[in-house]
């Protein structure tokens, strides 16, 4: 905000809170600007605009004041402000419906951007939002003709255009062939699923969610008084079986299921479709993330499969996006729009005209396309980083989600592990990691799991904060984890621990699941190959230093010489870190046997 319009507003903020009283006379431009060091045109400016805007009125040869008419239609308050006490609270929650408690799991932090690193999924750092690109798009929604335009829209109608550009631009790129009385403007997916939810839920609903699922979709159900049907998700999205003939509609997330990013399977999607067909249920297709998938050819939508009208398809503009402009879109028949434009009407009209018809330039100049784009390279760097950064920096055994595309990573713990106690400490460490518990219909049946995601953190930051966390991590588990000094097997030293990993072969699977071999080559060299097709290679070093085994790749492991001690335990091999707690394990060949001891 330049200074003009600084002063403007302090001045505003003293005349409506009563600091400047009606009929004040104000210093002169010239005392003024003396007084803030600022150059005299700017406060007169400033002045000028405000006696336009009937702030203030000049008096000739007697200066600038307050003017007495500005304030005379404010309402003055009597008394004060009133208290609530237990008889107007309970006035109140006789009045309110029963609502479902609340989790107890928090969710993102309202503050989350002060936090050094925010593993937070859907929030969004600045450097991605295309500021350049919307301003454009702004100013043009903002020419003589337009403003004409969407300033008198009529009625509960959304933008022409913007409803084309969704129309020839978005849905087609999902397969999905659209009238435009077969789209509803939305404030944002969570808008659109409270229409469907008032529109398709009431007491006799048998709904099938996901399990684990969006919570504020379950919560909207719930609101509505419908049975809840958990349906379970394995590495191909929600399971398609028996148990969906019971159900009246079904939702569910196929491009990538919240909150653990599986994306549905063709084959899966095929069989949701016949068994809505068969058993006649309606399915709520919650097209998250459709964007950031990593996939050669991205799947088709559900909607786009659909023949006889029972999917009703929900999707909003990127979450880059969200914060500012908060538009989604309903996709289905247009009897359904209809109903759904009637209740949108009785709660608001429609969204925000201008808002549309900015969205509709954004679309129509090609800057969403390749904001796309670039979201799609930005966010798998970041991924890629975030699962470097896990597979590298270990302090307990881990496993994440599939490759499969989206912005969070589903880490899989111990049993034992608190990881409810993690996030907490995490956060006093400026780290925000999410626990799962929340996602889960049935709480029992919560894995014990934390969510990563890397839209709001530049790649520069990922690595460093999973370092973090991983010495809390270590700091947290001291005591609980195998140590050097009482671990099973034998520690290996000095030459015996050269002699046994020369030319040894070990085994292991990355966070991912993905198989690796590692080849210790006499000499000193190494090799490794990693991948269920063995498609990434690697080579390096090797020593022994004292008790220590030291390793270097040349790529792996950010090219970084790490130190272990090692304890061989049958056909098992332990790697221990310098604080003598073990951080990874494989299975190990030894290329001459005879140097491998068998008993501790």
């Amino acid at each position: 905000m330049n200074l003009q319009n600084q002063i403007r507003q302090k001045l505003v903020d003293g005349i409506i809170n009563g600091a400047f009283p009606p009929g004040m006379k104000l210093p002169s431009s010239r005392k003024l600007s003396q007084q803030l060091n600022v150059a005299r045109n700017t406060v007169t400016a400033a002045y000028q605009q405000l006696i336009a805007d009937g702030y203030l009125v000049s008096r000739q040869r007697s200066g600038i004041f307050v003017d007495e008419k500005m304030l005379e239609s404010r309402v003055v308050a009597g008394g004060q402000a009133s208290a609530t006490n237990r008889a107007t609270a309970a006035l109140w929650f006789r009045q309110k419906s029963p609502q479902r408690p609340r989790d107890e799991d928090k969710g993102a932090q309202p503050n989350w951007s002060r936090y050094p690193y925010p593993y937070i999924d859907g929030r969004f750092d600045s450097t991605l939002f295309p500021l350049a690109e919307w301003r454009e798009a702004s100013r043009l929604s903002l020419s003589v003709a337009d403003v004409v335009e969407w300033s008198t829209g009529s009625g509960d109608a959304d933008d022409a255009m913007l409803l084309e550009e969704i129309r020839t631009k978005i849905l087609t790129r999902r397969g999905i062939h659209a009238r435009p009385d077969q789209i509803l403007i939305t404030m944002g997916t969570q808008n659109s699923l409270y229409l469907i939810s008032q529109l398709l839920v009431n007491t006799q609903t048998t709904a099938a969610i996901e399990e684990p699922g969006d919570y504020s979709m379950r919560d909207l159900l719930y609101r509505r008084g419908a049975k809840l049907l958990p349906q379970a998700v394995d590495d191909e999205g929600l399971v398609v079986d028996e148990q969906l003939a019971d159900a009246d509609l079904v939702y569910v997330t196929p491009s990538h299921q919240i909150p653990t990013a599986v994306t549905m399977s063709l084959e899966r999607r095929q069989a949701l479709m016949d068994a809505a067909h068969r058993d006649d249920f309606v399915i709520i297709e919650d097209d998250y993330e459709c964007e950031t998938s990593y996939m050669d050819h991205p799947l088709p939508a559900l909607r786009s499969m659909d023949t006889d009208g029972r999917v009703i398809y929900v999707a909003s503009f990127s979450n880059v996006l969200a914060p500012g402009i908060r538009l989604g879109f309903i996709v289905a028949n247009s009897e359904f729009i209809q109903r759904a434009r009637g209740l949108r009407r009785d709660i608001m009209d429609h969204p925000p005209l201008n808002n549309q018809r900015t969205a509709a330039f954004f679309l129509s100049l090609g800057h969403y396309d390749a904001l796309m784009l670039r979201l799609g390279r930005v966010l798998r760097e970041r991924r890629l980083a975030l699962k470097k950064a896990l597979n590298n920096v270990r302090g307990i055994p881990m496993e994440i989600s599939p490759e499969v595309g989206g912005t969070t990573y589903w880490v899989r713990t111990p049993v034992d592990f608190d990881v409810k106690n993690l996030a907490v400490e995490a956060e006093r460490h400026g780290i925000l990691i999410e626990p799962v518990r929340r996602y889960y219909a049935v709480k029992e049946d919560a894995e014990n799991c934390f969510r990563m995601g890397v839209t709001s953190l530049v790649v520069d930051k990922i690595r460093p904060g999973v370092e973090r966390l991983v010495e809390l991590i270590r700091d947290l588990v001291k005591g609980q984890v195998e140590h050097l000094e009482t671990s099973s097997g034998r520690w290996l030293r000095g030459a015996e621990l050269g002699e046994a990993m020369s030319g040894a072969t070990m085994l292991y699977r990355e966070v991912n699941g993905s198989p690796c071999t590692i080849v210790y080559k006499p000499g000193g060299s190494l090799s490794g190959r990693r991948g269920f097709a063995n498609e990434d290679h690697d080579t390096g070093r090797w020593r022994v230093e004292g008790d220590r085994f030291f390793r270097k790749w040349e790529r792996w492991a950010y090219g970084e010489e790490k130190g272990h001690y090692i304890v061989i335990d049958g056909d098992k091999i332990k790697f221990f870190n310098e604080d003598r707690q073990i951080v990874d394990s494989g299975f190990v060949r030894f290329a001459d046997k005879s140097v491998v001891p068998t008993d501790a």
